[in-house]
């Protein structure tokens, strides 16, 4: 085996994909290629995956088609929405064409490939994000450095995590028994330090088996994992698509959010928040101050921000 290879442990049935991140002696690095999963394994332990595409891996993006799927259903059925409103309101067709302002998200992941993923789907849903790769225990120095600079209103703080095993005693209320836990926690109270108000900045923190009770306490909307469960890698950036596009005068349906998620409610949970996403009118024509982008269907144009194309950079705390 090589660093690269793809494999499953056998000691667990072979119910996740890994990729091998490095190899010292007889044990392996191993991170989760569908799910943000960290772990340490005997290489006695481990198969080479050899399918193309394993079982495992098209159950898994079978959930991910649908959840993706429900984003586009929402975000067809709100453009058909406002056109209906601002139509009803004008005395002719093309009296209020209106544009669109969804959230700006501020991603940091402590996974590149996570990372890639995610910048990718912001991408393909139009929500304007910058994303940085930071190393889990360097997330609250650099989101501090971070906030001011790229003013978000919904912050994604994710990467790889779990329960430790090695402890004599599993105590999963203590801290101290996950891997990365505690570095998410300080990241969450930077972030609420910077923005006490739950409605003005959106925290989005976790990533697999997480502790959430103490997530949620250090001030984050969303979370992960309240079953102690695998996250899926676009789990948190659904929920942050969801914020950004629902409007600053409703809530985010928190079971809506959390059914159409990868992993369901075992593996992530929240409380109600208000939405980022703004409307106004009207349209700014070609040569002003900011050039709309057609967005699907009639009447509306999206307002990126400045960041607006993915970004994949990586932060030294």
């Amino acid at each position: 085996m090589k660093l690269g290879d793809l494999v499953v442990r056998k000691s667990y049935g072979g119910d996740v994909i890994f990729k091998i991140q490095q190899m010292e002696q007889s044990r392996a690095v191993i991170t989760g290629v569908d799910f943000r999963l960290l772990a340490d394994s005997p290489v006695t332990d481990l198969q080479r995956v050899t399918e193309t595409r394993p079982a495992v891996q098209v159950q898994s993006q079978l959930k991910v088609n649908e959840s993706l799927r429900e984003l586009q259903r929402y975000r067809t059925w709100q453009r058909e929405r406002n056109q209906a409103q601002w139509t009803a309101q004008a005395a002719s067709p093309h009296e209020h064409t209106f544009f669109e302002m969804p959230g700006k998200v501020l991603h940091l992941d402590g996974d590149a490939n996570y990372l890639r993923k995610s910048m990718m789907l912001y991408s393909e849903f139009r929500v304007p994000a910058e994303g940085f790769f930071v190393t889990e225990s360097d997330m609250p120095q650099a989101l501090y450095r971070l906030l001011p600079q790229v003013r978000p209103n919904i912050v994604v703080v994710t990467g790889h995590d779990g329960i430790l095993k090695n402890l004599k005693e599993q105590d999963i209320s203590n801290l101290s028994s996950y891997k990365h836990s505690h570095h998410f926690v300080k990241a969450v109270k930077i972030a609420r330090d910077y923005e006490k108000n739950f409605d003005g900045l959106t925290v989005i923190a976790g990533a697999c088996q997480s502790h959430f009770e103490a997530l949620l306490q250090a001030g984050a909307n969303f979370a992960s994992s309240p079953g102690r469960v695998l996250i899926h890698a676009l789990d948190p950036s659904c929920i942050a698509i969801k914020s950004a596009f629902t409007s600053v005068k409703e809530t985010v349906d928190v079971i809506d959010v959390i059914n159409n998620t990868i992993s369901g409610i075992q593996g992530v949970g929240g409380i109600e928040t208000r939405g980022s996403y703004r409307i106004g009118l009207p349209r700014m024509k070609p040569g002003g101050l900011a050039k709309p982008q057609n967005a699907a269907g009639s009447g509306g144009g999206t307002i990126p921000s400045t960041q607006q194309q993915a970004q994949n950079q990586t932060v030294n705390a």
